[in-house]
């Protein structure tokens, strides 16, 4: 089979304005970015506000593993087959960031025949959204540390800034540096830290900001440093709001696009669900639901992360109320988190199986403690044998799950007809009864522990010194009626990457705590991960190159 971006390439797509012509969008509700790309205007997303709301569909996974899951992948061709169904859907999804892209991951365009196109274009610098995010982020940091310069009028203390700059890109380097070396006119000298984009506050704000009036409240509201006397300085205090919004005013519209079968996405806002809140913008999905009957989107990584911060973040700060849940699994991945080496995961192997199963088991339970009916599915590969898949049949039954075989990487929206048929008939007849996990009016301390018991199965919760420190001031400062954002590896239940399956007799250990309160929730920094990724060995920048024709090659 052909590669993606050779997929993609070879893609026959339709001018844009055609693909919003099937939604009912005239030309002037566009703002078009080329043939194939456009924002939608201020105005339409007004226009819209009293139309009923369709159906949310959440796809999320179980950890993701080298094996491969294919979330975004079985999203995209879920949508497609609904359209083979003749039901009016949308996809609102996130923009891929240049580090995966360029370093281990690849880009998030989906693969096969199930992705949305232009695949170069959304993968690298499609209408310059994290661009806009990007500079806003660092004319706060630049305003900041001009701020001090000038005379420090908000008694900033210089050791508790808290604001990092930011760049879309793996740069280990740039994690810890130290800036104002040189003149005294180059400013004061202070230890400075990066974090990739993704991971920046401001993204987080476009994601959750309901309109551009909303945008402005939550940049205002940022916490950049705490001054003398430990009250915390806001982008509001030295002026900043008004400028940034100018840098982020089109960034805050989402972009519409088309998959190979020309059906329509919104792909807007793309936080990172290990170290931020890993969801779509609320914009985009509100947007969705007025605009199509079934609103198919997604969450990053396992559900331990994604989809409960989509629930107990996106869902609470935007009201929304998820109608089912697509929990995406591969009988590959099961295997690996039964101990199967990669090399070997082409053979049958159930008892390797029965082991790994239990990760899925796991976020089966999770789902199911929000109120939300489950659709499992099984992203197929030509080595699944019967026996594997209906051991996984039987299994999800036991557990009050339908299962569907998922072939969309191979066939496209055809391929995702079975679970698109499950999906439906889930809606239908299971009623979604959508809670949160926790209150927000019990302490920081138990929402942390609440999800580390309740979602990773852990036995509880160990903070360092600095982190419970962190947690008493936040709390005297007024915070802590917050959700919790817990930045955690992927890769597993627990805070500890090889930890595979369904981990059991472990604490979370969280080292550091701090608020993003333009954003509106606490983060809890866990083991040892990163807020700025770095490059592996061999990343995949080294395949990436462009012919004298211009075509790209090497982008997956």
């Amino acid at each position: 089979m052909k590669s993606d971006i050779e997929i993609a390439q070879e893609a026959k797509m339709l001018p844009i304005k055609e693909v919003a012509k099937s939604l009912g969008i005239e030309e002037d509700d566009l703002e078009l970015y080329g043939k194939y790309k456009a924002k939608l205007s201020e105005d339409y997303l007004k226009k819209i506000q009293n139309n009923g709301d369709g159906k949310l569909i959440l796809v999320t996974a179980i950890n993701p593993t080298p094996a491969g899951e294919g979330k975004t992948t079985t999203s995209i061709g879920l949508a497609q087959a609904m359209a083979k169904l003749d039901k009016k859907a949308i996809l609102a999804l996130r923009e891929p960031s240049l580090g995966p892209c360029f370093g281990i991951k690849g880009g998030a365009a989906g693969g096969g025949y199930s992705q949305v196109v232009p695949m170069e274009e959304l993968n690298l610098h499609f209408t310059g959204d994290f661009h806009a995010i990007t500079a806003a982020n660092n004319l706060l940091a630049a305003m900041l540390d001009n701020h001090i310069h000038q005379g420090n009028e908000k008694r900033i203390d210089t050791r508790s800034v808290v604001w990092k700059r930011c760049v879309d890109m793996n740069d280990r380097a740039l994690r810890n540096v130290v800036v104002g070396l040189g003149e005294k006119t180059d400013g004061f000298v202070r230890e400075d830290h990066f974090v990739i984009t993704v991971a920046s506050e401001i993204m987080a704000v476009l994601c959750l900001a309901s309109d551009l009036k909303d945008l402005k409240k939550r940049l205002a509201r940022i916490v950049i440093a705490y001054d003398l006397d430990g009250n915390p300085v806001t982008a509001d205090d030295i002026k900043a709001v008004g400028a940034m919004t100018a840098l982020l005013k089109d960034a805050i519209k989402p972009n519409l696009i088309q998959t190979l079968e020309h059906t329509p996405a919104l792909v807007h806002g793309g936080p990172f669900a290990n170290i931020a809140h890993g969801c779509n913008s609320v914009i985009a999905t509100k947007a969705a639901l007025k605009m199509a009957d079934y609103v198919i989107t997604e969450a990053g990584f396992g559900a331990d992360l994604g989809a409960e911060k989509f629930f107990d973040i996106k869902c609470r700060a935007a009201g929304l109320k998820p109608d089912a849940a697509v929990l995406v699994a591969t009988i590959r991945a099961l295997k690996y988190n039964g101990g199967v080496k990669k090399e070997d995961l082409s053979g049958e192997d159930l008892e390797a199986l029965k082991k790994g199963i239990v990760n899925l088991e796991k976020h089966i339970e999770n789902l199911k403690l929000y109120g939300v009916p489950v659709v499992v599915t099984l992203n197929a590969f030509s080595s699944d044998t019967d026996a594997e898949v209906e051991f996984v049949r039987n299994f999800c039954k036991e557990r009050d799950c339908d299962l569907a075989l998922s072939k969309v990487w191979e066939h496209g929206g055809e391929g995702g007809i079975e679970l698109a048929k499950k999906v439906i008939d889930t809606i239908e007849n299971r009623k979604s009864d959508f809670k949160p996990l926790y209150d927000l009016d019990i302490s920081i301390d138990e929402k942390i522990n609440t999800i580390a018991r309740r979602i990773y199965g852990a036995d509880g919760v160990s903070y360092s010194s600095k982190a419970k420190k962190q947690m008493e001031e936040l709390e005297k400062l007024g915070f802590g009626s917050f959700p919790i954002c817990i930045a955690k590896t992927q890769y597993s239940l627990s805070d500890d990457q090889t930890l595979l399956g369904r981990p059991e007799g472990f604490d979370i250990n969280v080292r550091e705590i701090y608020v993003c309160a333009g954003a509106g929730f606490i983060v809890a920094v866990t083991g040892n991960i990163m807020t700025m990724p770095g490059l592996s060995k061999n990343p995949a920048a080294y395949s990436i190159d462009v012919d004298e024709n211009g075509k790209i090659t090497g982008l997956f």
